[in-house]
């Protein structure tokens, strides 16, 4: 194989172990170690778990896999997300000079099963910030690599989980205000705790889940009803909100949080998130096939208005549906009398 003079990369915290792999255009490659906090031995068969991947070619650069191993460790059988990169300065020289080979890294985390899936596009994010931190330090990788790799679980992991513990039951606003794309204003908090915020507010909004041109119209139509944003003020021990909303099925989800909070488990947070979300797309494409029906049928119209009053989040949905349905006359003139009726 052939052996890079550049210091491999990568990994963990907690029990996250890493690997490094400089991969020539030939077949043939090596390993070297940067950073590991793994017993010797299981450090040994990650290596060789990554090498087999590498020789499969099932990494593609910048994008995460998450993968069932088994390794000496007393855990037995952990998750391990995995990823590689290579430096953009390096791969600039290594076009220009047809005899350097940029070398290329793989970074590994490990948890406790294989749900660590439920956050590989943070664990990407983290990836291209550990990337770009490498483009800015290239003399001195392993003291810019070390200490940024062993806080990923913190930084990648837990912040939905600070976040319920530090808003409680106020979490249904938060919810709430993620749901409509209500604009959040972050007052008095630190750097971190803004930042979790932000994160819990993407993390639960259906970015990616509804077509992107009616993201779009209701980010525009929430920003243009300014006095509608919620502020949230952190400078006492518990967040004070102002202007903020809330409706039932948010405040249903957010006893979902609140219960879960007693295990402490960020993946259960995540799980329960996800479940959220799913939850809030079959309502939006249950009323939208309750509007399709009551363009022909009085009797469908009532069943629309029966499921905006029960669903809880009646509110939401059709301003969702009324952004969606906007060039759509039989079924804006629907969601016209919804919206009457759900007034009175």
């Amino acid at each position: 194989g052939s052996r890079s003079s550049q210091p491999g990369a990568a990994a963990g915290d907690g029990s996250a172990g890493g690997t490094v792999a400089h991969t020539p255009s030939t077949e043939d490659f090596s390993l070297s170690l940067l950073d590991t906090n793994l017993p010797a031995e299981a450090e040994t068969e990650l290596r060789s778990f990554i090498a087999k991947r590498l020789t499969k070619g099932a990494l593609f650069e910048g994008m995460g896999n998450v993968a069932s191993v088994g390794l000496s460790i007393p855990e037995g059988k952990v998750g391990c997300y995995y990823c590689s990169f290579q430096q953009e300065s390096l791969l600039e020289m290594a076009t220009l000079e047809s005899d350097i080979n940029a070398p290329e890294y793989v970074v590994c985390f490990l948890g406790g099963s294989e749900k660590e899936d439920t956050f590989r596009l943070e664990l990407d994010k983290y990836i291209q910030n550990l990337k770009i931190n490498l483009d800015l330090e290239q003399k001195n990788l392993e003291a810019c690599v070390s200490p940024y790799l062993r806080s990923w679980f913190e930084d990648a992991i837990c912040p939905i989980q600070r976040v319920v513990q530090l808003f409680q039951d106020k979490l249904a606003s938060l919810l709430h205000a993620a749901l409509s794309y209500t604009p959040v204003e972050v007052k008095n908090a630190d750097e971190r705790t803004e930042k979790d915020i932000s994160r819990f507010l993407a993390a639960a909004s259906l970015q990616g889940l509804v077509q992107e041109g009616t993201m779009t119209s209701l980010c525009i139509a929430m920003t243009e009803e300014q006095h509608k944003s919620m502020v949230i003020d952190c400078s006492g021990p518990q967040p004070q909100l102002h202007n903020a909303g809330s409706n039932r099925f948010c405040e249903d989800w957010m006893q979902a949080f609140v219960n879960g909070a007693e295990g402490g488990n960020p993946f259960l947070f995540r799980q329960i998130l996800e479940n959220f979300k799913l939850k809030a797309i079959q309502d939006i494409n249950n009323l939208k096939r309750f509007i399709r029906q009551a363009e022909m049928n009085h009797y469908a119209l009532f069943k629309c208005y029966l499921f905006l009053k029960n669903c809880g989040s009646g509110d939401i949905l059709l301003k969702i549906v009324k952004v969606e349905h906007a060039e759509m006359p039989e079924a804006r003139n629907v969601v016209t009398v919804l919206e009457e009726f759900m007034r009175e």
